[in-house]
């Protein structure tokens, strides 16, 4: 092999490749900041780390994955030739060497086909082995597009990266993005997309590679207000963590729902108030935006007297007329969304104090903007809008509204029933606001009542994932984040496991601001295997009627087997390289813990240091992916949620987690929904 021409060229292109980036680290920690200020200091200290971690090499992944050769030109009688990989790399004279697979020259690499061959005449892989610190070129593979050859999903070598076992984090996909795929991950910054993509079709790869490509084609419009990916759990963050810092990108918020709908707001107490399904699904429903939206409104009061401002020595009044029409000027601006709660009581000062203003104006006088504003902050201002505009602190209002069955009703009696209003209400009165409990659904309506009062931090782009799964005021908190920017929606309809759900993609990309965003589906599984998609599927006319049917590009005959044995399903895949997942009911992850222990099998849970084999509740396999599973007792995992509809969609959810094979163990009959399971 160290005889072939090519791999001899192509090490040396890869040596050339190594020793470029070495250079360009040691070139950005060279850089200094003689000669500037603290400030400067701090921001350009700042960038150099940014520059060094983008810069950074674990020696896994190398520096490039695939090549283009281009059609002959004037320019180029040869033709150029590109090397595709994660980062753009230059020689010490500017030259490039490498080129990001983001450029809009490397396009051709993930889409040319012999029909449509975009200026590419050659196409070559590269096959790589790796070492704990260097990855050394073994292979390659051509298609040559001008001869009307194309392997596509056929490539040995591509196959070979799509199944190569896995264990920890999630990996990026940046040399096997197929055609569909790249064409959601380069869409316009300005478009909003709905993925509804089956299992193992990498819709999460997608929308991470998306925000990297964002990143690097518009920076100067996302650095500044930035990316926001969330994701349903803290489980699913630790797993995808790692994706986006290899492809160089760090300047991405990553957060949970939960964690987002607290960042910003009033501390909440400590613990979880504990509430029925019935009571969170309303608390989740669009009409309660709209039961806040009158609480808030509510506190604004009507004026019944003149306003008298004193200035030196000289009293002005403010007849109540004209005060009323300020108040109702800041109504509407707060009703219009033009301003929140706490900028209208601001406006509303300052339309006081202009009057003030052209009341001395008229007698002859020249107030500046500076009296104005002291004018503004003065005592009798600031009494009389706290009377009829006060402060709100949004904990307050929710608890009012719990606890004050005069104020529910006077919010909520034209949109809520009175056995709603009823539902909502606590039996018990907290000792103050501050002290209270609250739910995970009352927090998203207490960061509706933030948003109302004092806004939130927003983006330009925002990425959810399990988008499938949120309810209408929780798709209202992640579009108060983005009301001008664009969304990337990821989801499953079929994986759709809370009660609260939207129940489909047009309702949430209605709540989430973006009504006319395409539904874009991926239904060609890169990772999970045939066998088990095609088991997975007879769930679907019970499950999520409209979703389509997902196939698979991959086949294996240990792919899907069923036994009555955990220890025998364990041993089969520790017999094998990769990442294991002990899939169980909720209530049996002690028993089987115990049970790999006294078998002498070390074993962790996903809040633990990731071990070989992790044992994961049925509740929280969504989202993750190990190269095997051992599923085990599917109707107790159906059994175990409140409805059937609910339970086969968690058993659908558990079954696809599967990478290479999934070892089913069960020693009760298996649900009637998969009767053709042998």
């Amino acid at each position: 092999m160290s005889e072939d021409p090519v791999l001899q060229a192509e090490t040396a292109h890869l040596e050339l490749s190594n020793a470029c980036l070495e250079h360009m680290r040691e070139g950005a920690e060279r850089i200094a900041d003689y000669g500037v200020d603290a400030l400067a200091s701090e921001s350009l200290g700042r960038l150099r780390a940014e520059r060094i971690q983008h810069l950074s090499d674990d020696g896994q992944a190398p520096p490039f994955f695939g090549r283009t050769d281009r059609d002959p030109d004037a320019e180029h009688p040869a033709g150029e030739v590109f090397h595709i990989g994660r980062r753009h790399l230059r020689d010490e004279l500017g030259d490039p060497v490498v080129i990001d697979w983001r450029a809009p020259i490397a396009r051709p690499f993930y889409r040319a086909t012999p029909t449509d061959r975009q200026g590419v005449r050659l196409r070559r892989r590269f096959g790589f082995s790796t070492t704990t610190t260097t990855a050394a070129l073994t292979s390659y593979e051509d298609e040559h597009l001008d001869a009307g050859e194309s392997l596509g999903l056929r490539s040995d070598l591509l196959r070979a990266e799509i199944e190569r076992p896995r264990v920890g984090p999630m990996r990026d996909i940046v040399a096997t993005i197929q055609p569909d795929q790249d064409e959601l991950v380069r869409a316009d910054l300005d478009t909003s997309l709905c993925i509804q993509g089956a299992p193992g079709t990498g819709k999460t790869a997608v929308g991470l590679h998306r925000a990297a490509y964002l990143l690097y084609t518009y920076p100067e419009r996302l650095r500044r207000s930035g990316v926001l990916v969330v994701g349903p759990n803290a489980a699913f963050l630790r797993y995808i963590a790692q994706v986006l810092p290899a492809l160089g990108e760090s300047g991405i918020t990553q957060t949970t729902l939960d964690d987002l709908v607290v960042t910003g707001r009033p501390v909440l107490a400590a613990g979880h108030r504990g509430e029925p399904v019935e009571v969170a699904v309303l608390k989740g429903d669009a009409r309660m935006a709209d039961v806040l939206r009158r609480a808030i409104l509510s506190h604004i009061s009507k004026p019944d007297d003149d306003v008298v401002a004193v200035v030196g020595t000289r009293r002005y009044r403010i007849q109540v007329e004209r005060v009323r029409r300020y108040v109702d000027d800041a109504r509407r601006s707060l009703s219009s969304g033009e301003l929140r709660w706490d900028s209208a009581r601001e406006r509303l000062r300052m339309l006081l104090a202009q009057d003030v203003r052209r009341q001395r104006e008229d007698v002859g006088g020249a107030p500046s903007d500076a009296e104005t504003r002291k004018v503004a902050r003065s005592a009798s201002v600031k009494a009389f809008v706290d009377q009829v505009w006060p402060a709100l602190d949004p904990r307050e209002v929710l608890v009012r509204l719990y606890t004050d069955p005069g104020f529910a009703r006077r919010c909520g009696g034209t949109v809520l029933t009175e056995e709603e209003l009823a539902c909502l209400a606590w039996a018990e009165h907290p000792r103050a606001p501050r002290r209270a409990q609250f739910s995970a659904a009352d927090r998203v309506l207490i960061d509706e009542l933030g948003g109302l009062i004092a806004g939130s931090e927003q983006y330009v782009h925002v990425i959810v994932d399990e988008a499938q799964d949120l309810s209408a005021m929780q798709c209202r908190a992640i579009a108060r984040r983005c009301p001008i920017g664009s969304i990337t929606v990821l989801g499953d309809q079929a994986q759709a496991t809370t009660p609260w759900a939207t129940g489909s993609w047009l309702a949430t990309m209605t709540h989430l601001g973006q009504a006319a965003a395409a539904v874009r589906p991926l239904t060609i599984g890169y990772r999970v295997p045939g066998e088990v998609l095609a088991v997975a599927n007879r769930l679907l006319p019970f499950i999520a009627s409209e979703v389509p049917a997902a196939s698979s590009v991959r086949a294996g005959g240990d792919a899907l087997t069923y036994s009555a044995d955990l220890l025998e399903a364990i041993y089969r895949c520790l017999a094998v390289e990769g990442s294991i997942a002990v899939i169980t009911p909720d209530s049996q992850v002690t028993s089987v813990r115990a049970s790999l222990a006294a078998a002498g099998i070390d074993s962790a849970t996903l809040e633990e240091p990731p071990a070989r084999v992790t044992v994961v509740p049925a509740t929280a396999a969504k989202g993750l992916e190990y190269d095997s599973v051992v599923l085990i007792e599917p109707a107790a995992i159906v059994a175990a949620e409140p409805t059937r509809i609910g339970g086969l969609r968690r058993l659908y959810v558990a079954w696809t987690r599967a990478v290479s094979r999934l070892a089913v163990v069960h020693s009760g009959p298996l649900p009637d929904e998969l009767s053709e399971v042998a």
